[in-house]
């Protein structure tokens, strides 16, 4: 096939590509445009040369993103020659500068790779863009299952990378999604493409260093690979295809049983008891990923479910993980996410209320509402009082009206079926030694009156 062929080729296929990634998922979404991630090396320079054409013939506004991880010398330079190559082709080009943190535990890889998606993230939100472009292709895709296998990764990891998806734990939000309209064509066909349209890029030194096990894996391993099966690439990104199909399946699965075990908002004990132990680590990892946090090892999920499974029935069990606590709790199993202790200095703050309709209280992260009531605290009466807001001391009682019985708050907390976990971040308001309000529990009887419209009752909200 000689170049010309080449590229018209690939141009073809990337329309066509691009044509189902806007109908399945930006139908009627890109009054706005979409954009692309530019680096500015081959594959991104590629990517933008066949969007801005796509774009030119379907009157869609394009944008190209290039983020400056600033862990180069040469950084600065390859902005400006990314702004230069879309100011010269009339593209929007918007860029960002973030911080590499090169002490974190998961690595300078994986730092920059958060940043960068946070930083797509913000500049995709702030355009009102719905799509942003990455040049992902063949042999990423089996670079990406290579390192998966070696990281004895389960069937999710193995399905590789998706050709649209959205990917709200990466951006920040929901409202983008992820296209990979390169995703079946090889770095040698972008090659070709890029040496025929004369197309000038940059040149990442780090894409050598072989100390990042992706460099080592791409320079070391794949030559090897292709030497002994050639063509290897496209059957190993044909495996991600079957492993996608599997975690298709399996999260079907996964919806099911997380269906039938819902009691409450948590999962019932005896419903999951009921499943297999390979269900079992199916729903709960279907669990977390709904509640976007960090999947566990398979060591760490067993040690979870060891400990909600076989506690005594009575015990106060809490997990924590990433950043959610799970609990168990009347045989059910909730997710919370975790708090921040309140400090000592600020366990007890003093306030008067000028009439304000709520006020924000950040070391207990909530608000104090007070509402226009026929039945609560007289206002004049409450406004005169030093008030103060504290977490529980012991010892608390509380009359919730006066043909009821004053009743400790663990009875309180046991008859309104508030878990344990709550309960010691729930405030008090208090005027002196006198307790007038327990959140989540009500107020002091002997504190109220009622007339129409003209108490107020108190609320507590948490951020």
């Amino acid at each position: 096939m000689r170049p010309d062929q080449h590229c018209s080729s690939l141009e073809q296929t990337f329309s066509k590509k691009l044509d189902a990634i806007i109908a399945d998922f930006c139908e009627g979404k890109l009054q706005n445009g979409l954009a692309v991630a530019y680096s500015g090396g081959l594959d991104s320079t590629v990517l933008l040369s066949l969007a801005i054409n796509y774009c030119r013939r379907s009157d869609i506004p394009l944008f190209a993103f290039h983020i400056h991880h600033g862990l180069s010398p040469n950084a600065d330079a390859w902005l400006d020659h990314c702004r230069a190559g879309c100011v010269a082709t009339g593209i929007s080009f918007q860029s960002e500068c973030i911080q590499v943190s090169r002490d974190s535990g998961d690595g300078v890889e994986a730092s920059a790779r958060k940043g960068r998606y946070q930083a797509l993230g913000r500049m995709s939100k702030n355009a009102g863009i719905p799509l942003i472009l990455a040049a992902h292709h063949q042999d990423d895709q089996a670079e990406t299952l290579l390192l998966q296998l070696l990281r004895g990764s389960g069937v999710a990891g193995m399905s590789g990378m998706d050709v649209c998806h959205r990917a709200p734990n990466l951006f920040g939000h929901d409202e983008v999604m992820l296209g990979r309209p390169l995703l079946t064509e090889k770095r040698s066909t972008l090659e070709a493409y890029a040496s025929q349209q004369g197309l000038s890029y940059i040149e990442d030194e780090s894409n050598t260093d072989q100390r990042y096990l992706r460099n080592a894996i791409r320079h070391s391993v794949m030559p090897v690979l292709e030497g002994l099966s050639p063509g290897y690439s496209e059957r190993i990104a044909r495996s991600a295809t079957h492993f996608q199909a599997a975690q298709d399946l399996l999260l079907e699965v996964a919806e099911q049983d997380f269906v039938s075990c819902t009691h409450d908002t948590g999962l019932a004990i005896a419903a999951m008891r009921a499943l297999s132990p390979a269900r079992r680590d199916n729903l709960f990892r279907y669990w977390f990923s709904r509640a976007g946090v960090r999947m566990p090892t398979t060591s760490r999920l067993k040690e979870m479910q060891s400990q909600l499974f076989d506690g005594r029935e009575d015990a106060r069990i809490t997990v924590q993980h990433d950043t959610i606590a799970i609990h168990r709790y009347k045989d059910t199993v909730y997710l919370s996410a975790q708090q921040a202790e309140v400090s000592e200095e600020s366990r007890l703050l003093g306030f008067v209320w000028q009439g304000q309709a709520h006020i924000h209280f950040p070391e207990f992260a909530g608000s104090l509402h007070f509402d226009q009531s026929d039945h609560g605290f007289d206002a004049a009466w409450l406004q005169s009082q030093a008030l103060s807001l504290h977490l529980r001391r012991g010892g608390e009682r509380l009359k919730l009206a006066e043909n009821r019985s004053t009743r400790d708050m663990k009875s309180h907390f046991q008859s309104l079926r508030i878990p344990f976990w709550q309960r010691e971040r729930l405030p008090y308001v208090s005027t002196g030694q006198n307790l007038l309000f327990a959140a989540g529990v009500g107020m002091q009887s002997r504190f109220c009156k009622a007339a129409p419209g003209a108490c107020i009752s108190l609320r507590w909200v948490f951020d």
